[in-house]
């Protein structure tokens, strides 16, 4: 039988429907979105790690003339960005083999990479790093402390895993970000663990 971890890209497949009308256009995570943006210059090149359907995300930051390369491994939910924002460009990608070749004003992975092993999670700041700029800034969602924890979406199992805080730290650090903000379960944001960085 698949693990939850290893049957995270076709529940989002199967369910992309499903997530978009769940996840909507309200938009809780508006004050951080504008915490990360004002790290980036006018006109930035954002890399959205795990865009899902575009919205409302993506769609914030394009309304501020940035431009928008996203990644997500569902097809489904790919095709759904496309139709909706032709200006920016989406590719179908799981992001552990994430090797665009070109690096990034601005990287975000919001409510994506929390559903990686805390082993992948640890593979992926070689990964955030070689995408990113001088100066660029990072911002993603995590768990509060180290850990799996399996919800339910339509029915089925959801994976969630996460290292710890001086984990997260120790990572950054290594691969040459400095922490600029870190909330555990920030109850303005929908209690999100947020993390935000810029790359040195």
């Amino acid at each position: 039988m698949t693990s939850p971890a290893n049957a995270i890209i076709g529940l989002y497949q199967r369910h992309a429907a499903a997530y978009d009308r769940q996840r909507g256009q309200a938009l809780i995570e508006g004050a951080w979105l504008d915490r990360f943006l004002a790290l980036v210059p006018e006109r930035a090149a954002i890399l959205d790690i795990g865009c899902g359907s575009g919205q409302p995300i993506a769609r914030y930051i394009l309304d501020r003339n940035h431009a928008v390369t996203g990644i997500d491994s569902s097809a489904a939910l790919i095709e759904l960005c496309r139709r909706r924002f032709p200006q920016a460009a989406w590719q179908l990608q799981d992001m552990r083999r994430l090797a665009l070749g070109r690096r990034f004003d601005g990287l975000i992975a919001w409510d994506s990479f929390f559903h990686l092993t805390p082993e992948d999670q640890q593979a992926m700041f070689p990964v955030f790093a070689a995408h990113a700029a001088a100066g660029a800034a990072l911002m993603f969602t995590s768990g509060p402390s180290h850990g799996e924890a399996i919800g339910i979406f339509e029915g089925e199992p959801l994976y969630h895993g996460s290292l710890a805080p001086e984990g997260y730290r120790a990572l950054l650090a290594e691969n040459g970000f400095a922490v600029v903000a870190h909330v555990a379960e920030d109850a303005s944001c929908g209690g999100h663990t947020i993390w935000l960085a810029r790359k040195i």
